[in-house]
């Protein structure tokens, strides 16, 4: 049993314990699970599954506030993702749509925005939401620009080729904001130079097709593990293993390819131009390497359980194939079908320890009086089926509902959205 009032839990028991006073509106939720609101911890709202990054920044970074993440923040949250970090878009398309999902004027989870990339030297066509850095002055201007304007956390890319004076300068200004630091872990040197600067979590398995992380790595995971709150809190690392894991699978029966869930908020010519991109999933480029990684992830993933590292779920959601309505269900499987996850510890990945991660446990990520009313539910047992999470039965985010008996709720109250 569970009182809401507001966009607050206001009381949780039991049916015995908790009666229900008058007035309240009664919403059964009777053979069903229910769970905190998910996260996705690993989002690109601006990208929407084209395979064609090129072709997609040049035609579609205008329609980035009218169209693109508006519908990227109404399918995750149909999905029944209540909060997503967005790491990596332009910094007025960031603010723009955080701004109208917290006025109501557009349905989405509660965002934390990264805003631009921190990097070494960007890519061409790629400066609307990538900045280069290559002076310790000018890593403090760019993190102070993006902090005053509010952003809610740093995304550090290409540290190690950074020098250490430059990449130390963007974790220690964001700190100094109160701002966590996520930074990629491509490259073994990018592991390094992270832990050597204090980034509070990495993004990605990484390193390619090699078979494991090396010895010295795991050793300075388990250093920096064993540190806990003396070196800022727990190492968290998002490892975003579903989309190299499933390739394969999406190759052989590419059907999922076809599921209308994103298509929503979506213009006519943009689905056609997303449909065009994937016509060949087998032969896209971007996946070159994806069949030889697959065999390296669970070693990857048993070397950072051994070093102590706290996972996030998030997926990566909108690069090519990911579509953000199938993302992050599609990890939690993964996690628990392929990786020895309990469902448990996937499920609080992708609900308590997010929340933590952010500093905002205090409201989010427990079914808990006093915090947030984000909740969803399933039909059956979802710590014995984990797949149920691939058909939410009810979305609520702040008190409102927005799904219910698995279908979309259209006409929500503007006053309460």
């Amino acid at each position: 049993m569970i009182l809401i009032r507001g966009d607050k839990i206001e009381e949780v028991g039991t049916v015995e314990t908790l009666p229900v006073p008058d007035g309240y509106q009664i919403i059964s939720t009777e053979g069903m699970d229910v769970l905190p609101g998910l996260w996705e911890n690993h989002a690109h709202l601006m990208l929407s599954g084209h395979s064609d990054y090129v072709h997609w920044d040049k035609h579609y970074l205008h329609r980035l506030t009218n169209e693109i993440m508006p519908a990227s923040a109404i399918q995750l949250l149909l999905a029944g993702v209540t909060s997503v970090r967005d790491l990596g878009a332009p910094l007025e398309a960031s603010l723009e749509i955080k701004r109208k999902i917290i006025s109501g004027e557009i349905a989405g989870p509660r965002l934390f925005v990264s805003g631009p990339f921190i990097q070494h030297e960007v890519y061409p066509g790629t400066e609307a939401f990538r900045w280069s850095v290559s002076s310790a002055p000018e890593a403090k201007k760019k993190v102070n620009l993006l902090a005053t304007a509010g952003v809610d956390i740093i995304k550090l890319i290409d540290h190690d080729k950074m020098t250490i004076e430059v990449a130390q300068t963007v974790v220690d200004e964001a700190h100094k904001h109160g701002l966590k630091v996520v930074a990629h872990s491509h490259r073994p040197d990018e592991i390094r130079r992270g832990l050597a600067i204090g980034v509070d979590n990495f993004e990605h398995t990484g390193l390619t097709t090699a078979p494991e992380y090396p010895e010295d790595i795991i050793q300075l995971l388990k250093e920096r593990t064993a540190k806990g709150r003396v070196a800022g809190g727990p190492l968290f690392w998002t490892p975003t293993v579903e989309g190299l894991w499933n390739y394969s699978n999406t190759v052989d029966n590419p059907e999922r390819l076809d599921d209308t869930c994103w298509h929503k908020g979506l213009k006519p010519d943009t689905i056609d131009d997303i449909k065009q991109s994937l016509r060949n999933p087998g032969q896209l480029q971007y996946m070159q390497l994806t069949p030889l990684r697959k065999p390296t992830l669970k070693k990857k993933i048993s070397q950072l359980k051994d070093a102590g590292v706290v996972f996030l779920v998030g997926t990566d959601s909108g690069i090519p194939t990911k579509f953000h309505c199938q993302s992050t269900w599609n990890e939690l499987a993964v996690l628990v079908e392929e990786m020895n996850f309990s469902a448990m510890d996937a499920i609080r990945a992708a609900t308590y320890w997010p929340a933590v991660m952010m500093g905002v446990s205090d409201q989010s990520g427990t079914v808990s009086k006093g915090k947030f009313a984000d909740i969803i539910a399933v039909r059956g047992d979802v710590l014995r089926h984990i797949n149920l999470l691939s058909n939410i039965s009810l979305v609520m985010k702040g008190g409102v509902l927005y799904k219910k008996g698995g279908q979309a709720i259209e006409s929500y109250p503007t006053s309460q959205r």
